[in-house]
């Protein structure tokens, strides 16, 4: 059995999938992650709003492991909470917890860290949220691309 965690990036993805006027069915991603990837935990790094808590806790039931970013309130009212120290931090502080790391982002600020796991062999998938944008310093990482636009009759969701 393999034992592989995914660190996703939960503003690439989200934001990646809805500019593809779609929108990501989570229960069915984790499942995915679990059946096809060999993932035992998903961890989903995500800015933190008081009042989205029900989204919080419907996402944790769903299967994720959430770690927060503090978020800041934008002059524009926006809220803004990058989470990609975290997600390289978690990364390095579970290492020895995990077999093979699945990168979820089209971001390319993470293409250190990509490159520190496959030179270590710890690198099992980079998943590209939309295949039509994501940065160009992840090409090199193309043998471990997974591309999600074309799983969007899996992955979507639907209402019941």
């Amino acid at each position: 059995m393999r034992n592989n965690f995914a660190f996703i990036d939960s503003q690439n993805l989200n934001l990646s999938i809805k500019a593809q006027s779609w929108n990501l069915d989570y229960k069915r991603f984790r499942i995915y992650l679990k059946d096809k990837l060999g993932v035992t935990q998903a961890f989903l790094f995500i800015g933190y709003i008081p009042k989205n808590q029900r989204l919080y806790t419907a996402l944790q039931k769903k299967g994720y492991v959430l770690i927060f970013k503090p978020t800041m309130i934008l002059p524009s009212g926006k809220a803004k909470g990058n989470v990609d120290a975290e997600l390289v931090l978690h990364t390095m502080i579970e290492w020895p917890n995990y077999d093979k790391a699945i990168i979820v982002s089209g971001d390319g600020d993470f293409s250190c860290l990509i490159e520190h796991l496959e030179k270590h062999n710890k690198l099992e998938r980079l998943i590209i949220p939309n295949q039509n944008n994501y940065s160009s310093l992840l090409r090199p990482y193309a043998k471990f691309m997974l591309h999600l636009s074309p799983l969007k009759s899996k992955l979507e969701y639907r209402k019941s």
